[in-house]
């Protein structure tokens, strides 16, 4: 049945070959002191402008690897595009991504620290149907936990810098690797103070 999962995720572009592939925590922790700078040994990163780890589904951490490698062979055309992730990515097998996604997978996320904002968290479980806004929760669920059998990832605790940067990069489609442009779609109609206020609903959830 897994298989079989995996197999109908791939066809629709969810996960990929990298994100397909069985991880092993205990190899990806040995791969993962390259990551620690930026994203915490454990996953959870000291930086605001870089994502936490910990937690997320081991299948997103492979297909995002996988992306920024795709992104630095094509100059940005395909995959996700960042001049840090290309050298850091560039040596890596389709291996080392699913061990080190399932390496961070078993990592503990910390709790959100973000302020609670009432006007994100309305946007967040109701969208705003006049502007064509999806709800968040349709992807991410009510805790933020995302779907990781659909490839939806977590939002819950993330780093409010991150959160802030990664829904403007959609907006001006400087990130383009969601599958059918969802994500894209959502942010193009997202004002300032949107993006403000969906991020820090998101990185206050626990």
């Amino acid at each position: 049945m897994k298989k079989m999962i995996f197999s109908l995720l791939l066809g629709l572009g969810l996960v990929n070959s990298a994100s397909a592939l069985e991880g092993n925590a205990e190899a990806g922790k040995a791969k993962s002191a390259m990551c620690a700078a930026c994203h915490g040994a454990d996953g959870n990163s000291p930086v605001p402008i870089y994502p936490n780890l910990a937690g997320q589904s081991g299948a997103y951490i492979a297909k995002q690897l996988a992306d920024f490698k795709t992104g630095s062979a094509t100059g940005g055309k395909q995959g996700r595009n960042d001049p840090v992730m290309a050298g850091m990515v560039a040596a890596l097998s389709e291996q080392d991504m699913a061990d080190l996604g399932a390496f961070f997978a078993a990592q503990t996320s910390a709790a959100g620290k973000g302020a609670a904002n009432e006007a994100g968290k309305k946007l967040y479980f109701g969208g705003q149907a006049k502007r064509k806004i999806t709800a968040c929760v349709a992807c991410h669920g009510a805790d933020g936990k995302g779907m990781a059998s659909a490839g939806f990832p977590a939002v819950a605790g993330q780093n409010l810098d991150y959160l802030k940067a990664q829904l403007v990069k959609f907006r001006e489609g400087t990130r383009a690797n969601d599958t059918n442009s969802v994500m894209r779609n959502i942010a193009m109609r997202l004002s300032d103070d949107d993006i403000a206020a969906i991020s820090e609903h998101m990185a206050s959830l626990k």
